[in-house]
């Protein structure tokens, strides 16, 4: 038995010095980690200052080249006009959808007249299924009604909305020329 203790002795001796190096080497990885984050800080700073002098540097040269005041008003009045052409082909294509979209409905509601007279011709026998096809009809008709006239609301809405915006814009260019 007292092999054991001595040997379980020699053991605990043997695991303290290992501790002891473990310790030893955790403390000098934390020493190198500690100088390679100070490393790092250092090249993130010089790293910052480098871009800021950059930055400084490129708005400088844009500051430079900056082209005059007239040639930038031109391309605005340019930029304006294109709107306003893009604001009239949105107007001609919400007209055109809208038209397009009213003719679409009534050739389907021809279309469901035509297919409900065909089942009317084909089921003269069943009146109840005459009845459930016309108030499916009658329903789906109201629906697409109600459709058409909401988006007609606000159709209207945004070419108001558009029209309003419209005016506004050449009198705050009118307002503007005085102070060039």
């Amino acid at each position: 038995m007292s092999c054991t203790i001595e040997k379980a002795l020699a053991d605990a001796k043997a695991l303290v010095e290992r501790l002891r190096d473990y310790d030893n080497a955790a403390e000098s990885l934390i020493e190198q980690t500690m100088a390679l984050n100070k490393q790092v800080e250092a090249m993130k700073q010089t790293l910052f200052c480098q871009i800021k002098f950059i930055d400084s540097y490129k708005l400088n040269e844009v500051a430079r080249h900056r082209p005059p005041r007239s040639t930038l008003v031109v391309g605005i009045q340019q930029e304006n006009r294109q709107i306003r052409e893009l604001q009239q082909e949105n107007k001609e294509l919400r007209t055109s959808h809208e038209e397009h979209q009213s003719a679409l409905e009534l050739i389907m509601s021809k279309y469901r007249e035509q297919m409900f007279r065909l089942l009317m011709a084909s089921k003269k026998d069943d009146p109840g299924i005459i009845m459930k096809l016309k108030e499916q009809h009658s329903k789906e008709l109201q629906v697409h009604v109600d459709q058409i006239t909401e988006m007609a609301a606000v159709m209207r809405k945004a070419i108001e909305i558009d029209e309003q915006q419209g005016c506004k814009e050449p009198l705050k260019a009118k307002s503007k020329k005085p102070s060039q």
